[in-house]
């Protein structure tokens, strides 16, 4: 019988606000899509409908990874990492909009700061099975 993850350890806290914070750069990618669509013109038809297809499916992404560290899965931690060190280069390229620069400098430092965590660390590391 094969045993999951969390069937070894519980999920610390740390990885708990790791998920929710994930979850609303989730969220905030959709409401951009979809305030993307809701803005298309004829002139911009093309680069409208894949942006807003890039933010969903950076969403989704952004979601299955989350659904990863609620379920302890140690694979989940990279892709979530990149996309936090991405977004701080997103928040130095807008360092001269600070309404923007920021929140996604804020977000991405809190979410690395949770995500590497000891109680993280521990947690997403395979236990050892004697």
């Amino acid at each position: 019988m094969t045993s999951s993850p969390a069937a070894h350890t519980s999920r610390p806290a740390t990885l708990t606000v790791a998920v929710v914070l994930v979850g609303i750069e989730a969220l905030t990618l959709v409401v951009l899509a979809v305030l993307e669509l809701f803005s298309l013109r004829v002139e911009r038809l093309t680069m409208g409908v894949t942006t807003a297809v890039f933010f969903l499916g950076y969403a989704v992404a952004l979601l299955l990874c989350a659904y990863g560290l609620l379920r302890l899965a140690s694979w989940a931690r990279s892709p979530i990492v990149l996309a936090q060190l991405i977004q701080l280069g997103l928040a130095w390229s807008w360092r001269d909009t600070p309404a923007v620069a920021v929140p996604l400098g804020v977000a991405a430092l809190a979410i690395l700061g949770t995500i590497f965590a000891p109680s993280s660390i521990a947690a997403l590391e395979p236990g050892d099975e004697e």
